[in-house]
């Protein structure tokens, strides 16, 4: 490990590009422990709809920040900034690799101090104000106050969306602010094509349906969790929900659910597309993958 930094490994790439599958290989390779960066595996119960990695899946691994907050409570950038940092400092006293993988890259980036995520006090009567619109009208007004942050966001996540215009009302915009880095890292990013991801988009969603995905809707609803709160959680939860209540038909389900997630891998690329010292690789390209890592860990 860096005597002056602790060496931070990354891995990116768009949904479903096998983030978690390169990371497991390599943690068994270099001793590493995974942190999650997923804005919707830390909650607990939220398991099939959230792609969460089972404990067989973990193939013995080390997991960290999953399955600790109610899906009823709040948890921003600055949370997982907090979180995610405390758990860099105890693997990397324990002597083992920290290999951050998931897909809310927006999270990464503030913990990496990339950006800053601005602490702005909640303004309650704006937000009661705000929680009267819907998602939609909720984009728009983004759209139209901050644009770049707007474009960066999931339309249908009306809790995020009413964070965002809270910190727009009290700074003029979603700040984007360079800081000093905290950590050496190395970034792989995860290729594969359109058709490919659209291929494993829809394998995803019939694998999910399989392992009783409308039977986890179920239950989180009469657990007592609105449905509304559900819907903001994700778009697979939205539409999960329209499955659940026959109002769409499973193969609109399937054409919906590959549609939006290749909107959302879209957006993905898109902001890592600013980061210049990703190293790409195929997706097939482990052994790649393991010399890179190697070479990262002798410098």
């Amino acid at each position: 490990m860096s005597d002056k930094k602790p060496k931070v490994l990354v891995i990116a790439g768009p949904t479903a590009s096998g983030k978690t599958s390169l990371s497991i290989t390599l943690a068994k390779e270099f001793h590493g422990e995974v942190i999650s960066a997923d804005s919707r595996q830390i909650y607990k119960r939220l398991d099939i709809g959230t792609g969460k990695i089972t404990k067989e899946e973990m193939q013995g691994v080390p997991h960290h920040l999953l399955d600790f907050r109610d899906p009823s409570q709040v948890y921003n950038a600055s949370d997982f900034k907090n979180d995610a940092s405390e758990k860099i400092i105890e693997i990397t006293n324990r002597k083992h690799l920290p290999i951050i993988a998931g897909g809310t890259f927006f999270y990464v980036d503030t913990l990496l101090g990339r950006i800053t995520s601005p602490e702005v006090p909640p303004n309650q009567k704006l937000r009661e104000e705000l929680e009267k619109k819907s998602s939609k009208e909720l984009y728009k007004l983004l759209l139209q106050k901050d644009p770049n942050r707007a474009k960066q966001m999931d339309p249908h996540n009306a809790r995020r969306l009413i964070r965002a215009l809270e910190i727009t009302e009290a700074l003029g915009y979603v700040p984007n602010i360079s800081t000093e880095k905290p950590y050496d890292v190395l970034t792989l990013g995860i290729k594969r094509d359109k058709e490919d991801l659209r291929t494993r988009f829809k394998a995803r969603a019939q694998q999910w349906l399989a392992d009783g995905l409308m039977q986890e809707i179920e239950g989180l609803l009469q657990s007592g969790l609105s449905e509304n709160r559900l819907r903001e959680i994700g778009f697979e939860y939205l539409l999960a929900i329209e499955l659940y209540k026959k109002e769409i038909s499973e193969d609109t389900f399937l054409q919906k659910f590959v549609e939006k997630n290749w909107q959302y891998a879209k957006k993905q690329k898109m902001w890592l597309k600013r980061d210049e010292s990703i190293v790409w690789i195929d997706a097939d390209e482990v052994t790649k993958a393991k010399r890179l890592v190697e070479d990262f860990l002798k410098k």
